[in-house]
C-alpha cells in the first residue's frame, strides 16, 4: 500500500475540519458535552490522525476544548462572550476589508461578486448548510485579497466563533445578514475603500444587535 501524499493529508484535515464544525454549528456536536477522539473518528468515518489536526485547528479558534486524557468538550455560547469579540472583530474586520478592496485582483473581484450573488439565494432558499458555506468561503477570500496573513491569525477566531453565535440565535433577527455580507463583497469588488469599511460596521452592528436582543437589551 503506498504511501499517502501531504496533499491528501492535508485535504483530510481540512474536510475533518469543516465537517467538525458544521456539526458544533448545528448542534450534532452539543455545547458543554465531552467527545473522545475515537467517537469522533468514527462519526467522521475517518482516520484518528486527520481529526486529531482539525481538533488542534479547532482549539485554536476556541470552537472546542481539548483535555488532555479526558476528551474534547463543545463550549457553551454565551452572549457576554459575543458582544466582546465583536468589539475585537469591529477594527480588525473594516481594517481587512479597506485593504482587500485596495489590493483584490481581478480573478478574485470576480469570485467575491459570485459569492454576494450565491448567498442571497441561499438566504431566499432557507438553505443554512450552503449558507455556512458562502459565509466561510467569503471570509476566507476577504483575507486571501488583503493579502497579510496576520488577519488570518487575528480574524479566523473571531469570524467562526461568531458564525456559531449567530447559527444558534438566528431566530432572533427579524431579516437576515446575507445582504449585508453581499454588500461587503461588492463594494471590495468595486475597491471602494471607505463603503467597503462602512459595510463592515454595518454587519457588525446587526450582530451585535442581535446579541443583545438575546438578551434583551
Amino acid at each position: 500500500m503506498g504511501a499517502i501524499s501531504m496533499d491528501s493529508e492535508i485535504s483530510l484535515t481540512d474536510m475533518a475540519y469543516e465537517r467538525l464544525e458544521r456539526m458544533i454549528i448545528f448542534e450534532a456536536l452539543r455545547g458543554g458535552a465531552m467527545y473522545s477522539e475515537k467517537q469522533l473518528a468514527e462519526r467522521l468515518d475517518m482516520g484518528r490522525t486527520p481529526v486529531r489536526e482539525a481538533l488542534q485547528k479547532l482549539a485554536w479558534e476556541q470552537m472546542v476544548v481539548i483535555h488532555p486524557r479526558r476528551g474534547i468538550q463543545i463550549p457553551e455560547v454565551s452572549v457576554e462572550n459575543q458582544l466582546k469579540l465583536l468589539e475585537v472583530r469591529r477594527p480588525i474586520e473594516a481594517a481587512c476589508v479597506e485593504l482587500a478592496a485596495q489590493r483584490a485582483t481581478s480573478g478574485q473581484k470576480k469570485r467575491m461578486l459570485a459569492l454576494a450573488e450565491g448567498i442571497l439565494v441561499c438566504s431566499d432558499n432557507n438553505d443554512d448548510e450552503a449558507f455556512l458555506t458562502y459565509l466561510r468561503d467569503i471570509h476566507h477570500l476577504l483575507v486571501e485579497a488583503a493579502r497579510n496573513e496576520y488577519f488570518i491569525k487575528a480574524m479566523s477566531p473571531l469570524q467562526g466563533l461568531s458564525r456559531r453565535f449567530w447559527f444558534l440565535n438566528k431566530e432572533l433577527d427579524t431579516g437576515h445578514p446575507a445582504n449585508l455580507h453581499a454588500d461587503i463583497m461588492r463594494t471590495v469588488a468595486a475597491g471602494d475603500r471607505q463603503n467597503a469599511r462602512e459595510a463592515s460596521d454595518t454587519l457588525i452592528s446587526y450582530l451585535t444587535q442581535q446579541a443583545r436582543d438575546k438578551i434583551g437589551m
